[in-house]
């Protein structure tokens, strides 16, 4: 209506001032209802060209977006595992810190299985006391063995070198008996020595390596029970949290709640503008948003990235060929936009809707050397041409409260 009205002053005015003080033409004689459109049709068509063009122009060279929000994302609140409730920490709604408890699982599972670690490697550690007793009784064992072993063979010497010189003066059934009782201590020997070494073998490698795994499974029982206990993952606010005690929760199909992190929504806003702006939508664009959480403010905002993609476009791999007729929506393309100045969006709601409106600037066009006149001409009227569209989303927000609590049959 704005664009219809200003443009009607540079058309159909001048139209009928010519009609009527050049050709004399007055509004009741000769110019009435049904002779308007003769009269002035040179004003009138040139009005609804100009208009169609002025309104093309504004809505492409600074285009808006009605569908903006301030997204954000929640945490689940998840254990790692599954089991019953046995204590809830917070409440419905309650602020959090990273590391706050927010509620246990029932843990006796994991108390056997950290108790039967810990009686594991009091086993280990006896076993290896025991083992080291063994190392000594082998090495007693060993001493003994080879005293023997060389009583006897000192006595097998001493009847061989008698034999050796007096002939007949011992039995050879004397020696043979002997040599068989030397031969007897040397396995004594080997037996102890042997015995010795798998004491010390147990010392020094199985029982070290079996009391390593068993504090490996302890450390683990101690992380299963420590799984039990679900922490704030991050600063946030616990939000709808209506688990109570003997609750079954699980990973998967029964999460506990949602953490919303503290600052979520809050830093920037997602805008999606027409997919034939994507030309005119660049980051550094200056823009404005009015949001229905914070009604007739506008704030100032800038665009700091596009996404590149069109979600619409998305698809995922299946057993069936993709049929591009079936895509309901075009799609926008993705902005996202930061106030401009600092705490801008102090007071909006996160998950607000807004409205938003992106200006093109051409000013260093304008002032390069190199920029024809007729180009520099072209370019101020594109961006005194914001103004319009600015004084629309001023119009918006002014309306926008009405229209929500007024019109809308709230």
């Amino acid at each position: 209506m704005f664009e219809l009205m200003f443009c009607s002053l540079l058309t159909i005015v001048p139209d009928y001032l010519y009609r009527r003080y050049a050709q004399g033409k007055r509004f009741g004689k000769e110019i009435t209802f049904f002779s308007v459109w003769y009269e002035l049709r040179w004003g009138i068509t040139g009005c609804l060209m100009l208009t169609i063009s002025l309104i093309t122009m504004i809505f492409y060279f600074h285009p808006t977006a009605e569908s903006a929000a301030l997204y954000f994302r929640t945490v689940p609140i998840l254990p790692e595992g599954s089991g019953r409730v046995e204590e809830v920490k917070v409440g419905f709604s309650e602020q959090v810190k990273q590391g706050d408890v927010l509620f246990t699982l029932d843990s006796s599972k994991q108390q056997a299985a950290l108790e039967t670690a810990k009686r594991k490697i009091a086993e280990i550690d006896a076993a290896l006391v025991a083992a080291k007793s063994d190392v000594v009784k082998a090495e007693a064992q060993t001493q003994e063995a080879k005293a023997n072993h060389q009583q006897a063979k000192d006595e097998l010497d001493t009847k061989s070198e008698l034999q050796r010189r007096n002939p007949g003066i011992v039995a050879q059934r004397d020696i043979d008996k002997l040599q068989v009782l030397v031969d007897q201590r040397q396995a004594g020997i080997d037996a102890a020595t042997a015995a010795g070494q798998s004491a010390a073998l147990q010392v020094s490698t199985l029982l070290p390596a079996q009391k390593a795994s068993a504090e490996a499974a302890l450390a683990q029982a101690q992380v299963d029970l420590d799984k039990t206990i679900i922490r704030a993952g991050v600063d946030g606010r616990v939000e709808q949290f209506v688990l109570r005690r003997g609750d079954l929760v699980a990973q998967i199909m029964r999460p506990a709640g949602v953490l919303i992190p503290e600052g979520a929504g809050r830093k920037s806003l997602q805008a999606g503008f027409g997919q034939i702006e994507s030309n005119v939508i660049k980051e550094g664009m200056v823009a404005e948003a009015s949001c229905i959480s914070k009604p007739w403010v506008i704030i100032p905002m800038v665009v700091t990235s596009v996404q590149d993609y069109i979600a619409a476009g998305q698809i995922a791999g299946g057993q069936q060929l993709v049929e591009a007729q079936n895509a309901v929506r075009p799609g926008t393309i993705l902005a996202f936009l930061e106030p401009l100045y600092k705490g801008g969006l102090e007071g909006v709601t996160p998950g607000s809707s807004c409205i938003v409106n992106a200006y093109t600037s051409n000013h260093e066009e304008i002032s390069a050397a190199d920029t024809s006149t007729s180009r520099a001409i072209a370019l101020h009227v594109v961006d005194g041409v914001g103004l319009v569209h600015a004084l629309l989303l001023r119009i918006q927000a002014l309306l926008l409260p009405i229209k929500t609590l007024v019109l809308s049959g709230h």
